[in-house]
C-alpha cells in the first residue's frame, strides 16, 4: 500500500499532537544531533521510582504475576486505590466504583467514549492541559474552552462556567493543581461552582487531581466529589502514580465514580487497551499502601525549585510570572517580547515564536502557551535539579537580553 491509498478517519482531522511531546521529542532530537539542550518541556519527575514499589515489581515477576488481569484492575490494585481515595480524600468507592487504567489520560479517555454523542460538549478551563480538547474531539464532542484571566490565578469564576452551560454541555472537566498554570482551587471555590452545577443534573464533573500532592506554602487539597457530596454521584475522580511517586513510565492511572459509568468505561477499556500491566498494577499497589512520606519529601524539593524558576524568569527582560500554587509548571508571561527582533531579523510574533526562539538561540525547550489555550505565555516545567536550573534562567536571561 502507497500513502496515497491511505485513506484516514475524518475525525482525525480535528486532532493536534500534544504540543508538550512534540517539544520534549524535539528536544532529544537535538540532543541526538549533538545539541546542548535543557529541556523544560516535559511533565516528569526526575526522581527515581521509590525503591520498595521497584522491589514489589520485581517480586510480582518472579511470583508468576505476569498474566492478564480483569480488564479493570485485579482486586488488589482496586483495593489500594480505594484505600488510598478513603485516606487523602475521604471518598468511600466500593470495587465495581474503580477502575485501573494505563495511565490517568486513559482513564478520561475512556470515560469520553462512554459518554459522548454527535455535538455534545464538554466545558474546559483554559489554560488546559493540551490533550482535553482534542480527546473531547476523538469522542465526537465539543470542547468549549473558557478562558481564565491570569488576575484571577487562572481559576474558573463560578459566573463565567454558568454562562458556559447549555443544553449540550455533557461535561464539565477541570485539573487541580492546574497543569500548566499551578492554580489550585480550594474547597470555598469548588462549592461555588458546585452551586452552579447543581442546577443543571444533566452535567458530570471529571476532576483531573494528577497532581493533588504538589502543593505548596501549606496549601490543603480539595476535590469535587469531596467537597459536594450531592455532585459526587455525577462525578468521576481521576488520579494515578505517575507524579507523586515518579512513575510515569509505569503507566497505571485509576479512577472512583459511579457504577454504572465506570461499567462502561470498562467496556471501552475491554474493546480498547484491555487491563492495565499486571506489573504495574503490583507496583501501584507498594505505592498506594506503602510508606508515603516520600510524597512529602518530594513535595519540599519541588517547591524549592519554584521559588528558584520563579526568581530566574523574573529577573528577564520582558518576562514576568506568578509563583504557582502547586503542580511543576510556572506559566510565564512573554508579553514583554512581543514585537521585539533576534540578531537575524527575525521578528517575535507570538508566543509560538518566543518558544521557537529560546530553543534556537538558548538551547531551552519550553511549551507555548497557546496550546493550553492562552497567550501570551509559555510553560515551564521545573521537574529538574537545581543546577540546570540556574543553567536554563541564565540561557533565557542572556537570549531575552540580545532581543532589539
Amino acid at each position: 500500500m502507497t500513502d496515497s491509498e491511505l485513506r484516514l478517519a475524518p475525525r482525525l482531522g480535528r486532532v493536534k499532537s500534544s504540543a508538550s511531546q512534540r517539544a520534549a521529542k524535539r528536544a532529544r532530537d537535538l540532543r541526538a544531533a549533538g545539541r546542548d539542550i535543557i529541556s523544560l518541556s516535559a511533565g516528569e519527575p526526575d526522581f527515581p521510582t521509590p525503591a520498595h514499589v521497584i522491589e514489589a515489581a520485581t517480586a510480582a515477576m518472579r511470583a508468576g504475576e505476569t498474566k492478564y488481569t480483569d480488564r479493570d484492575g485485579s482486586p488488589e490494585v482496586k483495593a489500594a486505590i480505594a484505600e488510598k481515595f478513603r485516606r487523602d480524600n475521604g471518598l468511600d468507592y466500593a470495587p465495581g466504583q474503580i477502575i485501573a487504567s494505563s495511565g490517568a489520560k486513559q482513564v478520561i479517555f475512556n470515560a469520553l467514549m462512554a459518554t459522548l454523542g454527535e455535538g455534545d460538549e464538554v466545558i474546559v478551563p483554559a489554560p488546559h492541559w493540551v490533550s482535553y480538547p482534542d480527546m473531547v474531539r476523538l469522542a465526537g464532542g465539543e470542547p468549549v474552552v473558557v478562558p481564565c484571566a491570569q488576575n484571577n490565578g487562572f481559576r474558573l469564576r463560578a459566573e463565567d462556567l454558568a454562562a458556559a452551560i447549555t443544553p449540550a454541555t455533557r461535561w464539565f472537566v477541570y485539573n487541580g493543581p492546574n497543569n500548566p498554570t499551578g492554580a489550585v482551587y480550594d474547597a470555598g471555590e469548588l462549592t461555588a461552582l458546585a452551586e452552579v452545577l447543581a442546577d443543571h443534573p444533566h452535567i458530570w464533573v471529571i476532576a483531573d487531581d494528577i497532581y493533588e500532592h504538589f502543593l505548596y506554602d501549606g496549601r490543603r487539597f480539595a476535590t469535587m466529589a469531596g467537597v459536594s457530596p450531592e455532585l459526587a454521584g455525577r462525578t468521576l475522580t481521576v488520579n494515578g502514580v505517575s507524579k507523586a511517586y515518579a512513575m510515569t513510565g509505569w503507566r497505571l492511572g485509576f479512577g472512583g465514580g459511579p457504577a454504572a459509568l465506570i461499567t462502561a468505561m470498562a467496556k471501552v477499556q475491554g474493546q480498547s487497551t484491555a487491563c492495565p500491566s499486571s506489573i504495574s498494577q503490583a507496583a501501584a499497589v507498594a505505592a498506594l499502601t506503602g510508606p508515603q512520606d516520600i510524597v512529602a519529601r518530594q513535595t519540599a524539593i519541588m517547591q524549592g525549585r519554584r521559588d528558584l524558576i520563579c526568581q530566574l524568569l523574573n529577573g528577564c527582560p520582558g518576562l514576568s510570572c506568578q509563583p504557582p500554587q502547586g503542580a511543576m509548571y510556572v506559566f510565564c508571561d512573554c508579553a514583554g517580547l512581543l514585537g521585539k527582533r533576534a540578531a537575524d531579523g527575525k521578528a517575535i510574533g507570538d508566543d509560538g515564536d518566543v518558544t521557537e526562539y529560546l530553543l534556537d538561540a538558548a538551547g531551552v525547550a519550553v511549551v507555548s502557551g497557546a496550546a493550553y489555550g492562552l497567550s501570551p505565555y509559555f510553560r515551564v516545567s521545573f521537574a529538574l535539579d537545581a543546577d540546570e536550573l540556574r543553567a536554563a534562567g541564565q540561557r533565557i536571561h542572556q537570549a531575552c537580553s540580545e532581543l532589539q
